[in-house]
């Protein structure tokens, strides 16, 4: 098969030719039709994750049809049209049993514990609890970009947030992540509050429904927060995950107010400060959001296919496998408006 592979951490990757790989007994392998590029492809490149071991092959955001089945699954056949949400569960830890495979305590993630979806075929472990059917009306570079972005960013709304009609939100951060979060947030009825740098994103979350925007280099971000919404944010995502936003999404609350971070802080970023005082005086909440279970799917399709959700409006540039290292090296000094998504291989 042809894949994407680095063999050091921060060095250009290269497009080369593997071993097709087979599924074990509790597994498939999936021929993949679309992955997406993703900021956290971009810190495992760089090093950021433990789990990845050299050579490796990245992607996590995928959506295919199933090429192989191992003989102990029971749910698929070749054929299906499946994603899958970016962990995958053990099914045998406590956390598992009660449900929450999103922080299993033997998860596995291609592209970081095992090799990726940048590539033409990709393994996926314990099938049968974590594969999802795909609707046949969605297509495949759609369907790739719920298993990260849009997924973590629906379950970093409904579930983590509890977001509810007539909320104020504020979202910091107008990546993938973010945008998804404008949309979801706004599907449930709240007030949305978009922030970011970059005039052209900001923009592009008007249109999804924010009722406010703020250029966080023009203006004291919390301060202009607070006055829009007369008190603070009800819920507030650092959807990039950069001390700057932490700080500012905390700090923007009104009181009881409940922070959800959803943006990876990995490398010289995963101790920022917070203001401490506020939390405790005002009883903030302080969520993480890690993920989605593969059986909480089934609520975001149903929205999905209601039409109160319109992923597809939030797919960028679609690329080929050999545009892959470059877009993926680009990760933290560029993003176009919207998921970069590998649909040529």
């Amino acid at each position: 098969m042809k894949a994407v592979l680095f063999e050091k951490f921060a060095e250009a990757p290269k497009l080369v030719t593997l071993a097709d790989p087979t599924p074990d007994v509790d597994g498939v392998v999936i021929k993949v039709e679309a992955t997406g590029v993703c900021r956290s492809d971009w810190h495992g490149w760089m090093g950021h994750d433990s789990d990845i071991d050299l050579p490796h092959v990245p992607g996590h955001e995928l959506a295919g049809v199933v090429q192989a089945v191992g003989a102990n699954v029971r749910n698929w056949q070749a054929g299906d049209r499946v994603t899958v949400p970016f962990i995958a569960g053990c099914g045998s830890c406590p956390e598992c049993h009660a449900g929450h495979q999103q922080v299993c305590l033997n998860q596995e993630q291609p592209g970081f514990t095992h090799w990726g979806s940048f590539a033409e075929y990709v393994a996926i472990h314990k099938a049968d609890l974590n594969l999802v059917a795909l609707p046949e009306s969605m297509d495949f570079a759609t369907a790739a970009s719920l298993g990260c972005r849009f997924a973590t960013s629906f379950r970093a709304v409904v579930d983590q947030g509890k977001v509810s009609a007539g909320q104020w939100v504020a979202v910091h951060g107008c990546g993938g992540v973010g945008l998804s979060a404008v949309m979801i947030a706004t599907a449930v009825g709240a007030n949305v509050i978009a922030v970011d740098i970059d005039d052209k994103k900001l923009a592009r979350a008007k249109q999804l429904g924010a009722v406010a925007t703020l250029n966080g280099t023009s203006t004291n971000v919390p301060e202009a927060v607070i006055e829009l919404t007369r008190g603070g944010a009800h819920v507030s995502l650092d959807a990039l995950g950069h001390p700057v936003t932490c700080f500012n999404s905390i700090q923007n609350l009104r009181r009881r107010g409940k922070h959800v971070q959803v943006g990876l802080m990995l490398g010289d970023h995963t101790t920022p400060q917070v203001p401490m005082a506020k939390i405790i005086g005002q009883e903030l909440e302080i969520y993480g959001s890690h993920g989605m279970q593969a059986h909480r799917y089934g609520a975001m399709l149903d929205m999905i296919s209601s039409g109160k959700l319109v992923p597809e409006k939030l797919v960028g540039d679609r690329i080929s496998l050999s545009d892959a290292p470059k877009a993926l090296m680009e990760m933290d000094r560029f993003q176009s408006i919207g998921a970069t998504v590998i649909t040529s291989f």
